[in-house]
């Protein structure tokens, strides 16, 4: 993994975890959970903190 990478994979973990405060702050305890749990795989299943953000996003906008 180039140093580029591994950069841009720490990113998108910490957005990930960004994204799980903000639910926890705004009273969103399972989309929290998921984001947390999508943090905690994104250092093995690149791509999963983004996915699961997306989809927590879309589900609340189309419910």
């Amino acid at each position: 993994m180039t140093t580029n990478t591994n950069s841009m994979n720490k990113l998108s973990i910490v957005s990930t975890l960004v994204d799980a405060l903000v639910a926890f702050a705004k009273g969103r305890r399972i989309s929290g959970v998921l984001l947390l749990a999508a943090a905690a795989l994104s250092s093995r299943v690149r791509g999963i903190g983004t996915a699961v953000s997306l989809l927590l996003r879309l589900y609340r906008r189309f419910r």
